[in-house]
């Protein structure tokens, strides 16, 4: 688990590309001080477990599923990332439950900068878009980051986020671009609420019969 508060921007060393798989080492001196082989980092908010260590970087296996569901399908040597080692028990909680485990991506559509924040605006697709709430909680590349306003589209809905200047110096938020994807993942007590809902809502189970919602004024 991780809190989606960055450590530090690290880079990434070599890709090996492997049969739907890839094998990738990224350097990050503080994130590796204290690594050890089966330990979770967090790479631009996907959960990757240590395989090796050596020289202040480390390496770790992305298999196809996250390769389908995330950006690091086109990640390269050279390309900064964001690095949080999980969560410690006991420390205080910066952000929100973050999983590592990323939903889709996303796609930034334009960003305002001022003298004291940037105001970047993100498309995401309509399976997440009803997820996201304002003054929620959404990962975007492994930050944890408040959700200003979200407009519903027609492909899914757009929502923006205030980046304060330390979040622009300490991530990789700070150079990205309209027309760069980015990793998302939403806020997992969502989808567990709606797990959890669906079929009192879909009129199978005593929520429903107690509020009188029918399975036709759920799905309407």
């Amino acid at each position: 688990m991780f809190t989606g508060i960055v450590e530090e921007r690290g880079e990434v060393v070599a890709v090996q590309d492997l049969p739907d798989a890839a094998r990738v080492t990224i350097a990050g001196p503080l994130v590796t001080s204290d690594a050890r082989l089966g330990d979770s980092i967090s790479v631009n908010g996907v959960c990757l477990t240590v395989v090796e260590v050596a020289d202040g970087a480390f390496t770790a296996d992305v298999m196809r599923e996250t390769l389908v569901r995330s950006s690091l399908d086109k990640i390269t040597p050279g390309e900064p990332v964001n690095l949080e080692r999980a969560a410690e028990v006991g420390k205080r909680f910066g952000g929100h439950i973050v999983q590592g485990h990323v939903d889709g991506t996303g796609v930034i559509l334009s960003r305002e900068t001022s003298p004291h924040w940037d105001l970047v605006r993100v498309g995401i697709p309509h399976r997440l878009a009803r997820y996201l709430v304002e003054k929620g909680s959404i990962t975007v590349d492994g930050v944890s980051l408040t959700v200003v306003d979200v407009v519903d589209t027609e492909n899914g809905a757009e929502f923006s986020v205030s980046l304060i200047p330390e979040t622009l110096r300490a991530t990789t938020l700070g150079v990205r671009a309209p027309g760069d994807r980015v990793n998302l993942e939403v806020d997992v007590v969502a989808k567990y609420v709606e797990r959890l809902a669906a079929p009192h809502l879909a009129g199978n189970g005593p929520a429903a019969e107690e509020n009188g919602v029918t399975a036709e004024e759920a799905g309407s």
